[in-house]
């Protein structure tokens, strides 16, 4: 990518937005689910947000970004021998985006009828590969070619929802996800070193005109004082904590060995995500 002013990058990933919800027709709504450090909880929080919304009724996609260290497919126990293709398959030119698309719909919500269009859930994976892994961190990939594709499959796969995973940190691909999106969500935890990179990768986001974007806060220790630590968040960042999700043993024995708002429906875990399901789905104020 040419090195762009975060003005530039803007105005440029601004008409890929533009491209991506394809003019006047039916809006695709794109959520990046970020964390500045791993070990969030990202990632679970991603799959079981689409759960969410898919089982509102929705049609959701989520695409694995996060091509260094993959792992969502993990929790919709998707195998390494069913994925024909994967992400890396597409950026390097031997697929379609759409045929590396996972309808997991009867995984991740349960059967329903063939002749009905919504709900469905859909995932787009990296590969697992060490070799293709390995590519990657050597030769990066083509981000205007990313940016194709998410086009592609919101027109293919008439999504609602495009849920993009990320990969932590900050980098150019990261940036990219960032300001193609109508939300971004950033998942952090109650740790100093969340605190700070957080603030780094919202002042970035701003710059490049996210204005609004969402925070959760995981991993909240028991006799934590949720509320003070609520409004110190959001008194430091200006932006708005959407869910508070406690320390979760439950989904720490589940081990990725499922999704949690499947496993637990009564959990606090799943009814605090649920509230950010519940917003999201909203068509007025716009995601």
């Amino acid at each position: 990518m040419e090195h762009l002013t975060p003005e530039r990058q803007a105005q440029r990933f601004g008409r890929i937005r533009e491209a991506i919800q394809g003019g006047g027709k039916r809006l695709a709504k794109i959520v990046s689910v970020h964390s500045f450090r791993g070990g969030t909880g990202k990632s679970n929080t991603t799959a079981n947000l689409a759960v969410l919304i898919a089982r509102a009724g929705y049609r959701v996609a989520i695409v694995d970004t996060d091509i260094q260290s993959p792992g969502i497919h993990v929790l919709f126990q998707l195998d390494a021998d069913e994925m024909r293709y994967a992400l890396n398959d597409y950026l390097w030119g031997k697929c379609a985006i759409e045929e590396a698309a996972y309808d997991l719909t009867s995984r991740a919500i349960g059967t329903v009828s063939d002749d009905d269009e919504r709900p469905r859930l859909f995932l787009i994976p990296a590969s697992i590969k060490s070799g293709e892994i390995g590519r990657v961190l050597k030769d990066g990939y083509d981000v205007g070619l990313l940016n194709d594709g998410f086009k592609k499959l919101v027109r293919e796969l008439k999504l609602d929802f495009l849920l993009i995973d990320t990969h932590p940190g900050v980098n150019e691909e990261t940036l990219m996800s960032i300001v193609i999106s109508h939300r971004l969500i950033l998942v952090l935890r109650p740790d100093n070193q969340d605190f700070q990179g957080t603030s780094v990768t919202l002042e970035l986001a701003r710059r490049l005109g996210m204005d609004h974007p969402w925070l959760i806060v995981n991993k909240i220790p028991p006799g934590m004082d949720r509320v003070r630590l609520k409004e110190k968040i959001e008194d430091a960042y200006q932006a708005k904590v959407v869910a508070m999700l406690p320390l979760n043993h439950e989904i720490v024995r589940l081990a990725s060995a499922g999704l949690f708002v499947n496993r637990f429906p009564d959990h606090p875990f799943t009814r605090e995500l649920g509230l950010v399901a519940a917003a999201a789905v909203q068509p007025s104020p716009p995601l």
